[in-house]
This record gives C-alpha cells, sequence and structure tokens, in this order.
C-alpha cells in the first residue's frame, strides 16, 4: 500500500494565504501604487545604476508595517533585472551564516534583510565592511596561529527594512545611501489597490464596495487585501459572483470593523484606558496585560493608527485616550486628571488631526 501524505490544514490554510499575498503583489514600479514622491526618486536611482552598470545603492525602508516594504524590495531587483533574495533578521545567528548569505550572491543581486533592527551586534559590525568595500574579513584560527582572512564579494545592494527605524544604529543607517519613509496611504490610493487585487482574486468589486473597504483599512494596503479576501468569503456564501456595498457592509459588521477601521482590539485598549484608568495615563505594559496582548504589538501595530487618527496620545506619564476616542465610543470625557502640559499636547494632537 502506498504512503499516504498527512495533510495538515492549518499550514495548508496559511500556506493559501501566503500564496494570495504574492499573487497580489505589484511586480514593477508601474503596477505600484501610492508612494508617488518614493517611487519617483527609485525609477530615478535604479536607471542612474543600469546606466553605469553599477549596483544600485544600499537602500532603507522603513515605515509602520504593510506598506510595501518587501514588495518595493522585489520591484527593485525586478527593474535591475537581477535576482532577488530575502532573509528575516532574527534567522542570522553567526556571523558565518551571514558570510554564506553573502559570498553565494551573483553580480548586483539585490540582498533583503527584514527587521534589519533586529541584527545581532556581531552580525551587524561584520556587515560593515561587506557593505562599504565588498569584501568580509574572517578570523581563522585563534590564539598565536590566529591570522585574518579576507574574503571578496561580488558588489550587490543591501535592501534593509524595518519598522523600528529609530532602533538602529548610528553606523549601521550611515552606511544605506538611500532612505526611504513609507507612510500611510490615503482612502483613493486604497481604493484603486483594492480593485486591482478584486481583479487578481476573479472577483468584480464596484468602487462604492472598494471605497468602502479602502476608508476601514487604517491606510495599510495588507489590511486593505486581507480585509477584501475575507468579504470575497462572505459574497461567495451569499451567492454573489460579484462584490457590491451591501455585501461589503454586512461582511465588515461581521468582522466587527467599523467605519474608521477599528477593530475588537483597538476598541478594548481604548476601553481599557477609559474604564479601568481613568482616560490615563497608564504604562505600555500595564495596558498590554489588561488587554492581553503582548506591549510590542501594541506600540508597533496598533498605536500608530490610533494617534494618527488622534485617539490616542504618549505623555512621559503613559498612554492616555483623547476626546476623540470618547466621543467615538459614546463615553462622557474626563479630563480632571490631566495635567495642564498633557492637555495641551492633546489638544494640539486633535487639532492638527482635524486639519
Amino acid at each position: 500500500m502506498e504512503d499516504i501524505e498527512e495533510l495538515d490544514i492549518h499550514n495548508a490554510a496559511e500556506e493559501r494565504e501566503q500564496d494570495y499575498e504574492i499573487a497580489l503583489r505589484p511586480l514593477s514600479f508601474e503596477d505600484f501604487t501610492g508612494q508617488q514622491k518614493i517611487l519617483e526618486n527609485l525609477k530615478v536611482f535604479v536607471a542612474a545604476a543600469k546606466m553605469r552598470g553599477e549596483p544600485l545603492d544600499h537602500t532603507l525602508l522603513y515605515g509602520p508595517p504593510g506598506l510595501g516594504k518587501t514588495t518595493l524590495a522585489n520591484i527593485l531587483a525586478n527593474e535591475m533585472g537581477v535576482g532577488f533574495k530575502l532573509i528575516s533578521a532574527p534567522v542570522l545567528d553567526k556571523p558565518l551564516d551571514l558570510a554564506g548569505l553573502l559570498t553565494g550572491l551573483e553580480p548586483n543581486q539585490v540582498l533583503f534583510i527584514d527587521e534589519i533592527h533586529r541584527l545581532k551586534p556581531v552580525i551587524e559590525e561584520f556587515l560593515y565592511s561587506a557593505m562599504e568595500d565588498f569584501r568580509i574579513d574572517l578570523m581563522i584560527d585563534k590564539g598565536p596561529n590566529a591570522r585574518a582572512l579576507q574574503i571578496p564579494l561580488n558588489p550587490f545592494t543591501l535592501v534593509g527594512a524595518t519598522t523600528r527605524s529609530g532602533l538602529l544604529t548610528s553606523p549601521l543607517r550611515a552606511r544605506f545611501g538611500i532612505n526611504c519613509h513609507l507612510e500611510y496611504y490615503d482612502k483613493d490610493v486604497l481604493t484603486k489597490i483594492i480593485c486591482r487585487s478584486a481583479s487578481k482574486l476573479y472577483t468584480p468589486c464596484d468602487v462604492e464596495a472598494a471605497g468602502e473597504i479602502a476608508s476601514r483599512s487604517r491606510g495599510t494596503p495588507r489590511i486593505a487585501n486581507a480585509i477584501l479576501r475575507r468579504v470575497r468569503d462572505f459574497a461567495q456564501v451569499e451567492g454573489k459572483t460579484a462584490i457590491d456595498s451591501e455585501i461589503a457592509n454586512y461582511a465588515l459588521g461581521k468582522l466587527e470593523i467599523d467605519e474608521l477601521g477599528l477593530d475588537n482590539t483597538d476598541r478594548r485598549m481604548l476601553e481599557a484606558i477609559i474604564d479601568f484608568y481613568n482616560g490615563g495615563p497608564v504604562g505600555l505594559d500595564t495596558l498590554a496585560a489588561t488587554v492581553g496582548e503582548e506591549a510590542i504589538t501594541l506600540e508597533d501595530v496598533y498605536e500608530p493608527y490610533l494617534i494618527q487618527i488622534g485617539f490616542l496620545a504618549r505623555t512621559p506619564r503613559g498612554r492616555i485616550a483623547t476626546k476623540l476616542a470618547y466621543e467615538h465610543l459614546d463615553k462622557p470625557y474626563n479630563e480632571a486628571n490631566l495635567s495642564h502640559t498633557e492637555q495641551l499636547n492633546i489638544d494640539h494632537i486633535q487639532a492638527s488631526t482635524n486639519r
């Protein structure tokens, strides 16, 4: 009897999601929507590098998660007509791991290191000579017999991506010739991205429905595409061949994503600050324990958007829910526990948001 391969349905589902995400990614500058200023500059840098027959200068992409850093890195490799290697910084455990990776690069190839702020110091220092002089220095043997060995490398482009650029050391940051700060996308751009993704998924989506999904996507294409796939699921189960505003609103209601894009975790976070800590201030670790999430998850995934829309403020004493958050959650506002400075900061945030 032939062996029957056991199927892990959880892994299979995860692989399908990754396949969908890869299929939706643009492969060229022309296909990429948004980040217009960055795109225009990168086109010039790529064209100049190709004219000189040189590798593209080392590039740092930074900004919140889901804005297209990995996609842009892949596009750079495609536009340069070279290979693309991707690795996550935490995977690099020893300098020899990096040495094996670098010595295997083809001329002008793009090496993409995700979460580059998490590189270990010993590996980061090992990377300096590779970035500057296209060589690596290895120590052979120990003690009196120790000697240095220099290994030349093919010229290459390092593209680093990080969501926390403040954690990069100054020497590493200085070695990137191109720095690109990716920002949140506006509703119109996200609407175009959703319509494009819907066509790739062979599920027509009208502009009104795409706009409804876009307005609840927190300015992030990854979230927009994830919501689109879930809305498509509801449409298929309901027997619809296309996504219209009716099925989009129905699905978004079932997913508990409100009109500003806040999900259940966002609301629990704000309600915890308001109900348990009288609006704040409250420390990040305390807040994380209250809502049952990791502190770094709240700080990297949820806080940036809440701060951007003026619902949350960071102060020296901790996180504070603003008046806008109270109004959105239909809760009475109390500013008695805020210091004068904190109130001024919140007023400034809300004024900026209103503008």
